[in-house]
């Protein structure tokens, strides 16, 4: 988001961390109180995944590479206006000589440069799995020379083990960044971590910096048993109603007529509206309406019925009474018609078009789980944090739905959901985990979740996955155009 518009809101980033969704600042001029806001936010970040207590360390660590990034936009400007080329040797310390007087002499004129050019500087932070990612890039692509005097004051900064060591040593201080990266060094020893979880590298015409932290590893094994055991004892979800598990045996058999079918769903009128429901939607886009269930049957044919029964089985032991669950039910709704049409408009992959509504609508049930939990089980919760002595964060965090992706997974195992749905809940927010078969699949609910989040304005269009937008043969310049689109269809259809 441009320095402009940024605000700082904590309730936003916890959201953002809960969807698995990168937060991104980008600032041309980085002034003071955008590197406030940057510490903010990482603040508030790190905050929503329990792990303040390196805020202080990464904050620094951010910073550093933040106002090295200005500082490597400056010297290209710079350099241009006096006439230096920033890859010559000679020229770049007879420039280095002269860079931090005079541009310190009349930093706004430099600063104005930089922002006309469209240079920028832009700090990502998102948590995947058990690791923390943090990214500062700037689009100017670091030279040879920067690069390797860098990589030796990360070697140098292996001789000191505090302040007073580094202090303590004569820094180079041409280019003012000597000390800052020592200290960046002991900051991460700090955190128990080493140079090598930093690195920097030149990539299509950029300057990337990427720190990534591995999160305590007993909380995360912990974490992981707790959600096991959440999903073992939830005793209020029950196995599906007989009534579907008949239908689901019969459609099994390889003898059964759709006839069967069709006899055995129409002893059930509220599954019967169901399916006459998603016959005649915008999915199947019928020219007349069907009235029968036995011609709805024959239109659905055994896989579309299947699908229907894992959907309408969910709602039904879910169920969508409070506020909150019916939210939740209608953003399912939405992201399922526009996944179907993602895939319908954009897709090579035409034998996903049969899964991929009913992967749309159940991908947030780790949600619809938790919206829907009673005090008891919140209070199970409390008492196993308090077991595993994990922190007051944690059981926050799993209540808003942190883990709710996972947690949504394990449940629709539990049920004996196919691979697919359980892959598409498991990995709605990192598609490019997922196992190769289903990556299509999990990367068209990927958009649409992404679209419905943009179309409330959550998210930009910068912070869509370019690697899975690509596999459809989109571009960022097209989602909101496409968005538009799709949120009219779906008022139609609704």
């Amino acid at each position: 988001m441009d320095e402009l518009e940024y605000t700082v809101n904590p309730d936003s980033i916890r959201k953002a961390v809960q969807s698995g969704i990168p937060l991104d600042i980008t600032t041309y001029t980085l002034p003071h109180d955008m590197e406030v806001k940057i510490s903010q936010t990482i603040a508030s970040f790190l905050d929503a995944v329990g792990m303040q207590k390196i805020k202080d360390y990464v904050g620094y660590c951010i910073s550093e590479l933040a106002v090295n990034a200005k500082k490597a936009n400056t010297k290209r400007v710079y350099f241009a206006e006096k006439g230096y080329d920033i890859n010559n040797p000679s020229d770049y310390k007879a420039g280095m000589a002269s860079f931090k007087k005079d541009t310190i002499a009349n930093l706004p004129h430099y600063l104005q440069l930089q922002k006309d050019q469209g240079l920028y500087i832009k700090v990502v932070m998102r948590q995947s799995k058990e690791l923390l990612f943090f990214e500062v890039s700037n689009n100017v692509q670091i030279s040879r020379i920067e690069q390797v005097r860098i990589y030796e004051k990360l070697t140098r900064s292996r001789q000191y083990n505090s302040m007073e060591d580094a202090f303590g040593q004569i820094m180079d201080d041409s280019e003012g960044a000597g000390l800052g990266i020592v200290v960046m060094v002991l900051m991460l020893k700090k955190m128990g971590l080493d140079e090598d979880c930093f690195n920097i590298e030149g990539v299509d015409g950029k300057t990337i910096a990427k720190l990534v932290i591995p999160m305590d590893q007993t909380k995360v094994k912990t974490v992981t048993a707790l959600t096991q055991t959440i999903v073992k004892d939830i005793d209020s979800l029950p196995q599906f109603p007989q009534n579907i598990i008949s239908v689901q045996k019969l459609l099994e058999d390889p003898k059964s007529e759709m006839s069967d079918i069709a006899r055995l769903v129409s002893t059930d009128p509220a599954m019967t509206a169901d399916i006459l429901k998603l016959v005649n939607s915008a999915q199947y886009a019928q020219v007349k309406r069907v009235n029968n269930i036995a011609e709805a049957a024959t239109i659905l044919g055994i896989k579309g019925i299947k699908n229907l029964l894992y959907s309408y089985g969910t709602q039904k032991i879910l169920g969508d009474e409070s506020e909150e669950q019916k939210k939740l039910w209608e953003h399912s709704y939405k992201t399922a018609f526009y996944a179907y049409n993602v895939v319908k408009n954009f897709s090579k992959n035409r034998a996903i078009l049969d899964d991929v509504y009913v992967v749309g609508m159940l991908h947030d049930m780790g949600k619809i789980v938790f919206s829907k939990s009673q005090p008891e089980l919140i209070n199970k919760i409390k008492s196993l944090c308090e077991e595993k002595t994990l922190s007051q964060i944690t059981l926050e965090n799993l209540s808003a739905g942190m883990n709710h992706a996972e947690i949504g997974a394990l449940i629709a195992e539990k049920w004996n959901f196919p691979a697919a749905i359980v892959t598409v809940i498991r990995f709605h927010h990192d598609p490019l985990s997922a196992p190769p078969e289903f990556i299509d699949l999990v990367g068209a609910v990927y958009i649409a979740n992404m679209m419905c989040l943009l179309e409330e304005g959550f998210v930009i269009e910068e912070q869509f996955n370019s690697t899975v937008l690509a596999r459809f043969g989109l571009s960022k310049s097209q989602l909101k155009t496409i968005q538009r689109k799709f949120t009219e269809g779906f008022k139609q259809k609704r």
